[in-house]
């Protein structure tokens, strides 16, 4: 019998493996300015962090004339490609990760991106290889839904039990929970600390380097 309490670990990538939430914030903000629309402050275009770009958009400017998302979506998308230039991995990310797959954990990615920029986001961090599988929210539904951990579990033969979800916002650990899996959260992301912790997670990690410590400790 394995020691491992879990066999499939799946990470959110925003604010979790990458430094990205300053450039989504700032990108939700610019593109709201764009079209002359009330500008969300930083907790409002924080909080959507996590969720699908049409989820997040219709959240943060709920009376939006539908009329405009796609426009919105347009303008948000390229705020980011510039916005998101000077985005790294969290420090200790790369190492995690190495040593992760060296102990033959299946590794997985549930995102609120899409599958295009999460693919770009991977190839620009050399990250590609180190995952299993993934999911984004254009390719099923967004958080806080379960189908994306349903979907990978299926897909790489993991029981959910044996899988726990590692995110920054109330949206990964409110995914966890509607599917069965643990939850583990990370508090240098977009959600606060106390926000988490209404979620009941299994741990909640200070850094990576915490993260690291107690995954090989506990997973």
């Amino acid at each position: 019998m394995s020691k491992q309490q879990f066999n499939l670990i799946v990470f959110d990538w925003d604010g979790t493996l990458m430094d990205s939430t300053a450039a989504i914030v700032k990108s939700l903000q610019d593109s709201a300015v764009d079209l002359g629309l009330p500008e969300p402050d930083r907790k409002q275009a924080a909080h959507v962090i996590g969720l699908g770009l049409k989820e997040a958009l219709e959240t943060v400017l709920p009376d939006l004339d539908p009329g405009l998302y796609p426009k919105l979506v347009d303008r948000y998308r390229l705020h980011f490609l510039e916005n998101s230039r000077k985005t790294t991995l969290f420090e200790g990310v790369r190492e995690m990760l190495d040593d992760l797959k060296s102990q033959n954990y299946l590794l997985a990615v549930a995102t609120g991106k899409s599958r295009a920029g999460l693919n770009r986001a991977m190839d620009e961090a050399g990250l590609r290889a180190y995952f299993d599988a993934s999911r984004t929210a254009d390719e099923t539904w967004s958080k806080p839904h379960p189908a994306m951990l349903l979907e990978l579990t299926e897909q790489l033969g993991e029981p959910m039990k044996r899988t726990v979800m590692i995110g920054d916002t109330t949206h990964d650990l409110q995914m966890a929970n509607n599917a069965g899996a643990a939850g583990i959260a990370v508090q240098y992301g977009a959600h606060s600390p106390a926000e988490l912790q209404l979620l009941h997670p299994l741990y909640s990690a200070g850094s990576v380097g915490d993260l690291h410590r107690w995954l090989n400790e506990n997973a």
